[in-house]
């Protein structure tokens, strides 16, 4: 399969049906990351509430992103402790890539961030214009998966021109 999906479609495939599917693992790279709600049973519950969800199921999630999340997200993040411990973050400010990878057998990557206007339930109106592609062919899902794990590994940070904004550099390094 390989699929294109646009604007609300990609908050309908990727938010709502896939990522609650994950078996496994659940791998997010995104540039901008803010307090994302979805729907979930009738109401509007933060996105943080569904990667907490996962843990609970013993699935193993990483999330790359590129700054701090605001002030909202934070508030959010403290709400489910067990994302703490259960959910692996590493911060890189050269991160622009947005992809989901489930269970190394699916993959999304395209524009949108993980945030309301980017992947989120907003109205058509209020949405970011967006495009992506769905695919679980093999080659496309390998090599998204190796350019996640190569920044996850660190293997851009020694010759990173931004190390003093990078705030897991050190322990990156010493892993």
């Amino acid at each position: 399969m390989l699929k294109f999906i646009a604007d609300r479609q990609i908050y309908d495939k990727v938010i709502c049906e896939l990522i609650p599917r994950t078996k496994r693992f659940l791998w997010l790279a995104t540039a901008d990351l803010k307090d994302l709600h979805v729907h979930k049973s009738g109401r509007m519950v933060p996105f943080l509430e569904i990667l907490s969800d996962l843990i609970e199921k013993q699935i193993e999630i990483r999330l790359l992103h590129a700054k701090e999340p605001g002030p909202a997200f934070r508030r959010d993040f403290d709400k489910y402790p067990n994302l703490i411990k259960g959910m692996e973050r590493i911060l890189c400010p050269r991160v622009h890539l947005k992809s989901v990878i489930i269970d190394g057998r699916l993959v999304y990557t395209g524009s949108a961030n993980l945030t309301g206007a980017g992947m989120g339930a907003k109205t058509d109106t209020r949405r970011n214009f967006e495009a992506a592609i769905i695919t679980d062919k093999n080659d496309i899902v390998a090599a998204v998966m190796e350019q996640f794990d190569s920044i996850w590994r660190g293997e851009y940070c020694r010759q990173c021109q931004r190390k003093k904004y990078c705030a897991d550099y050190k322990d990156i390094l010493l892993k």
